[in-house]
């Protein structure tokens, strides 16, 4: 197979979300319209994660090449016409998700992470659905319900609430910052 040109090399090697894409938008920004990104990364969950970001900001996302552990991304640059990162405009903070858990237990939690991160520190009560997996899992879902998707640190679960917004889902909900800074109760593997 032919090597891909790219104008610039990014190297996330090591880093975990949100890093890789952290530093994908820092190194998008950079670059000429047109110009091509080559992001290497060894987090699995940068499959769907820069796929997700360059979507949701208009930059095409080209594919990925699989070289051992290291996944090779390609982006393009769009031009600032093209470019537009989109926010999913309802957002809750931790302490006020907290109060809504322990008010009702009606509530859809939505779990984005990847199942590894799930399995060792989660909201009981939470459902796992990979931010990767959740076009093809969207019909498992009650598109009228109240759905509060809750990632790390707010990245990915922006990306998943946009994706649940614009499949029909009426009323989504953005927990930030996430897991990174819950306080409230959880369950998982060790507890």
């Amino acid at each position: 197979m032919k090597n891909i040109e790219a104008n610039v090399v990014l190297d996330a090697k090591g880093l975990s979300c949100p890093m890789p894409i952290v530093k994908t938008k820092r190194a998008m920004d950079h670059l000429e319209s047109g110009q091509v990104l080559e992001v290497q990364a060894t987090d699995k969950g940068s499959k769907a994660d820069i796929k997700a970001w360059a979507d949701s900001t208009g930059n095409q996302y080209l594919g990925i090449i699989e070289e051992g552990e290291v996944l090779k991304h390609y982006l393009r640059k769009s031009s600032n016409e093209e470019t537009n990162e989109k926010k999913h405009p309802n957002l809750i903070n931790n302490e006020e998700f907290e109060k809504k858990l322990e008010e009702n237990d009606d509530i859809v939690v939505l779990d984005v992470r990847e199942t590894a991160e799930f399995a060792f520190n989660h909201i009981p009560g939470a459902n796992s659905m990979p931010l990767g997996e959740l076009e093809q899992r969207i019909g498992e879902l009650n598109k009228d319900a109240e759905i509060y998707v809750i990632c790390r640190t707010g990245n990915r679960s922006d990306l998943a609430a946009q994706k649940l917004a614009e499949n029909g889902c009426t009323n989504v909900i953005n927990v930030v910052p996430g897991m990174s800074q819950w306080t409230g109760k959880t369950t998982g593997i060790n507890q």
